[in-house]
């Protein structure tokens, strides 16, 4: 599934738990992994950068990023798997052209870290990683929940039935076949889609056939899980799409989360989108996003391996 992982590096302890995952799964995958600095001289020079800045200066940001790229090499298993390269320039888009350059087929980053004068790679440069990337982006916070070494027991899949939610199945039942885990295939009911006015209560039976449609959307993920011998569970709820998917991993101690980044958003359905973006604010767990997007231009080419 994954030959090829790049791991961004800005030193923070967000961007070394997001590492540890990225490492982990290239563990799994036999992937070689790229670990790589940015280094936006513009953006730490500030307002002193307009009569530009000294090569001291430009030399101190690159050994800092030297420094964090050490760090993650020495948390992992096997070096010779390990290639390293420091860049200079706005970081989502150096990010994305070393993606495209070296046929990276996942970047996992941290969803927060440092954006003083030193480094700037996390936090919003990884939404617009996730919002641009072709390849699945998976995103990690040095928090409690997030468990280090990327241990992935319980694997949540939300899905909305359409074709842009089934973008991540693959991944996740990838990842789920790899590390025997269990897949919950979750769908969100949103009541005040249903009417024009959200303060109506949506008609019984309105409210029944979506209730209707998320429970065949969510069995025909775990039928696919089960074909695969991953066992899955079913669950469809009521409310707003990003708090019941949160809700949800919380009570249910997942693990991951795997999401497409673009849906349906019609009065219909509203899973997917800006919704993912909410997720990967606020989730205490790994969130791996797919673009559905990419995906369907690259059609054929998602078929777990």
């Amino acid at each position: 599934m994954y030959n090829t992982i790049l791991v961004p590096t800005d030193g923070s302890d967000h961007a070394v738990r997001a590492a540890e995952h990225g490492l982990a799964l290239a563990r799994w995958f036999d992937a070689t992994v790229h670990v790589i600095s940015v280094v936006d001289v513009a953006a730490a020079g500030g307002l002193f950068s307009a009569g530009g800045v000294s090569d001291e200066f430009v030399e101190r940001l690159e050994a800092d990023a030297e420094d964090a790229i050490a760090d993650i090499e020495s948390i992992a298993d096997d070096p010779e798997r390990i290639r390293t390269a420091v860049r200079r320039g706005y970081p989502p888009a150096e990010i994305l052209e070393y993606a495209a350059e070296h046929d990276v087929e996942l970047l996992s980053m941290g969803t927060h870290g440092r954006t003083g004068v030193t480094r700037y790679v996390a936090g919003s440069v990884t939404e617009r990683v996730v919002r641009r990337s072709d390849v699945p982006v998976l995103t990690a916070r040095a928090t409690d929940r997030i468990a280090r070494g990327g241990s992935y027991d319980e694997i949540l899949l939300p899905t909305d039935g359409s074709d842009a939610a089934a973008a991540a199945i693959d991944h996740g039942l990838a990842i789920a076949r790899e590390r025997d885990a269990r897949i919950h295939a979750v769908n969100v009911v949103t009541v005040s889609t249903i009417t024009a006015d959200p303060t109506v209560t949506a008609r019984s039976e309105t409210l029944a056939e979506f209730e209707s449609e998320g429970n065949a959307a969510t069995e025909t993920v775990a039928e696919r899980a089960r074909a695969a011998d991953i066992d899955a569970v079913t669950a469809v709820r009521e409310g707003v799409p990003s708090t019941g998917l949160l809700a949800y991993a919380d009570e249910n101690d997942i693990d991951l989360i795997a999401m497409a980044t673009v849906g349906r958003t019609g009065l219909e359905r509203y899973l997917l989108g800006s919704t993912t973006e909410r997720v990967v604010r606020r989730a205490d767990v790994p969130v791996l996003s797919v673009n559905a997007s990419a995906v369907e231009r690259n059609s054929g080419q998602t078929e777990p391996t």
